[in-house]
């Protein structure tokens, strides 16, 4: 299977609003767990970047949960 739109596969953690890579450049292989094949990459972030990952994701989590469910459905929806 392919990818119509290749821009849609991003090999970077997105954290505080940003596209990130890992400080040293180090990566993880992500595979395909029907044949083993290498699908694509991701950053390996240590404990300092999921840390800082977390703390955003804390930090936008009230502003999140004052929107309605159908604000929510249509955040969602046009990620789609």
């Amino acid at each position: 299977m392919k990818l119509d739109d290749s821009s849609l596969l991003r090999q970077q953690c997105y954290i505080n609003g940003e596209w990130v890579d890992a400080p040293s450049g180090a990566k993880t292989e992500v595979k395909n767990p029907a044949d083993g094949s290498i699908i694509g990459t991701v950053p390996a972030l240590g404990q300092t970047e999921t840390k800082h990952a977390i703390e955003s994701a804390d930090r936008s989590w009230p502003e999140w949960r004052k929107k309605t469910g159908k604000e929510r459905c249509n955040i969602l929806r046009g990620w789609y």
